[in-house]
């Protein structure tokens, strides 16, 4: 069978009857197979994916189906699926069952689509690297000895491999722009209260959403139709409706573009993606589209603002994980205080116990003043500066990532180091506005790497169709 990278044409051979969902299913589950040494799942959901396929076939055949028909599409193992094991690649929550699904899984079952398997993570969405799953790292298609990038690296080498079509991720810090960029794929962040958290393994609450991972950013926007919109079970969840965002990619209406001159000017960028960067600005300008420079001099708070809350938040929602209420006991607990100590610290990987020591830390007595609190006055002026610039411009535009994908333990033994592979991309997470990564192209060693766009709160239909554009310069 033919490698698909767009559902466009998938529907097309679906209704000329050159493949089926049925084969289409199988084909996936080869591929998975022939590359297990990825270790991009964690399972593979193979009866209920088959069931799913010939339910559709039947539906396609009565002219039912729905919007992703012919989807197959891997969830991040932190987002729930009824009667299916999720662990968030943490020992902690080994053998745990959901007893529900999540609503974009509810969302996506409903338009159609086959969900495939769950996807490798770092623990509870903790890392830059996917080297902190306790089932083992997943490796880049691109150069084995490469990370992929994280926290949602299984799922963007579930899609960059051809295991999938697409995949879905959860974005705190970057968790899925960074992978994006590191593997070749589009991913994109929307906008915080666009997509229901119900049903997410909790990271940062204030912080985490879900988004898509695609080869084409068409089928990215497809996805979010789908998965976007208010939900009765979030109470964060804006009301705003859900644009058509397949039909706004045909817009090429001149935008105003600001890239930020202090990204360009950090210390680290690689040459080759800041000069493909520069391309992009004038490939853009002849568009006719107005792109100019913007100081945000900034940078150096995003990181620091943006670990501290994030592990404060980590803190809190971690608590519930006490080896009393279901997932891992220790074997070695004798009393109620040692069942705490034992099963948390047996249970949880070395990143998220650091997190969490750190969170207790910055909410402690006497420190909440210094940091946390602290941390969200920088985090509103974050926000405040951000919105400046988007009031004069449609979007942003910056690098993804400092560099391409990194070897496995390059910078394990420096956690400040790991950390600041985020700088490009925690600032739409501490704003709260949407991004995305697209690819850009490949380096001199012939690894991927993507640009990022940020736009307006609920712009994503703009943003969509800009990012379009983008990736067809990369192209």
């Amino acid at each position: 069978m033919k490698s698909y990278t767009a559902l466009a044409d998938i529907r097309t051979d679906l209704q000329s009857g050159a493949v089926t969902c049925a084969a289409l299913v199988e084909h996936y589950l080869e591929r998975i197979e022939a590359n297990k040494h990825l270790n991009a799942f964690l399972e593979v959901f193979t009866d209920s994916a088959r069931k799913q396929a010939l339910a559709i076939d039947a539906k396609i055949k009565a002219g039912t189906a729905g919007s992703l028909a012919g989807m197959v599409i891997a969830l991040k193992d932190n987002i729930c699926y009824k009667d299916h094991k999720v662990s968030a690649s943490s020992k902690i929550l080994g053998g745990f069952v959901s007893p529900y699904s999540s609503t974009v899984t509810e969302r996506l079952l409903a338009a159609d689509a086959i969900i495939i398997g769950r996807t490798n993570c770092d623990e509870f969405a903790m890392g830059s690297s996917n080297e902190n799953s306790a089932f083992g790292p997943v490796l880049n298609p691109h150069d084995t000895k490469r990370v992929p990038g994280g926290s949602s690296g299984g799922s963007a080498v579930a899609v960059a491999a051809g295991l999938c079509l697409a995949a879905l991720g959860t974005d705190t810090g970057g968790s899925i722009r960074q992978p994006a960029s590191f593997c070749g794929v589009v991913g994109f962040k929307p906008t915080y209260g666009r997509v229901s958290r119900w049903g997410i393994i909790a990271y940062a609450s204030s912080f985490d959403q879900v988004g898509p991972f695609s080869h084409t950013v068409a089928d990215n926007a497809l996805i979010m139709e789908v998965i976007a919109g208010k939900d009765e079970y979030d109470s964060t969840l804006s009301s705003e409706p859900v644009p058509a965002y397949t039909q706004a990619l045909a817009q090429r209406a001149p935008k105003r573009i600001a890239y930020l001159e202090d990204c360009l000017e950090k210390e680290g960028l690689d040459p080759e993606i800041k000069n493909r960067l520069l391309r992009i600005i004038e490939q853009l300008r002849a568009a006719g589209h107005t792109v100019e420079p913007v100081r945000f001099p900034y940078l150096d708070y995003l990181v620091p603002a943006y670990y501290v809350l994030t592990t404060a938040e980590a803190s809190s929602n971690l608590a519930r994980f006490d080896g009393i209420r279901y997932g891992y006991r220790s074997g070695n607990a004798t009393d109620l205080e040692s069942t705490y100590k034992k099963s948390r610290s047996e249970g949880f990987g070395i990143e998220v116990q650091r997190r969490i020591m750190l969170g207790t830390f910055v909410l402690s007595a006497g420190y909440y003043d210094a940091y946390y609190s602290k941390g969200q006055k920088v985090r509103r002026l974050l926000r405040d500066k951000t919105q400046v610039i988007l009031d004069q411009y449609d979007a942003i535009l910056l690098p993804t990532t400092p560099g391409v994908a990194f070897e496995f333990g390059a910078n394990s033994a420096d956690p400040i180091k790991m950390y600041l592979e985020d700088i490009f991309t925690v600032q739409a997470n501490l704003t709260g506005m949407p991004a995305i990564s697209v690819p850009a192209g490949t380096n001199s060693q012939n690894l991927p790497f993507g640009v990022q766009l940020m736009g307006k709160r609920f712009g994503e239909a703009e943003l969509f169709a800009l990012a379009k554009e983008v990736q067809e310069l990369g192209a």
